[in-house]
């Protein structure tokens, strides 16, 4: 059973006319987190895609990017919402369908000019994407691909990433479902 097949879609969440894609139900599978890490595994292990670190966006980018960090021997970075660091950050703020959001990185993360992995759960409008590239490039980090389990190509997010010149990949997308 693909991966896909493993996602719920719930109706109507957060708002009327959203299809929300819920990947818990992919994730306590133990065969279906299973396939997402081995596929996310196999991708990164061949060489092509040289980086030195794994930044995970909060929350669900969490779970991906520890257990993918693990698999291929790289160090993960978290980036988190505001206020969740200890020590000096790097701010950005993005624009959310109802307001804004502000996400933070430790200053000293990582050394400047460092290779960067991008991970979270699911590509939407790209603005926490966008925002964690800012914030990577800020503190003089190089992003070289961003990963995600679901993209929603109809929404956007794809595009404005290419268009800045970022490299996406993910493992499914639901099209105008």
């Amino acid at each position: 059973m693909p991966i896909k097949t493993r996602i719920r879609t719930v109706p109507d969440y957060p708002k009327k006319g959203i299809m929300f894609r819920d990947i818990t139900t992919l994730i306590k599978d133990p065969v279906g987190f299973r396939l997402v890490i081995d596929n996310l595994t196999q991708r990164y292990l061949s060489g092509e895609i040289q980086f030195d670190i794994i930044v995970g966006i909060e929350a669900r980018g969490f779970i991906m990017g520890g257990a993918l960090s693990y698999t291929l021997g790289k160090g993960f970075i978290p980036i988190r919402k505001s206020g969740k660091l200890p020590a000096d950050v790097e701010k950005q703020e993005y624009a959310l369908e109802y307001g804004t959001d502000t996400i933070e990185i430790h200053k000293d993360a990582f050394k400047k000019g460092a290779k960067v992995l991008v991970v979270d759960d699911l590509l939407a409008t790209g603005g926490t994407a966008l925002a964690a590239a800012s914030l990577i490039e800020k503190i003089g980090g190089e992003v070289v691909e961003m990963a995600f389990i679901v993209n929603l190509p109809d929404v956007g997010g794809e595009k404005k990433l290419a268009d800045k010149g970022y490299k996406i990949y993910s493992l499914t997308e639901f099209e105008g479902e």
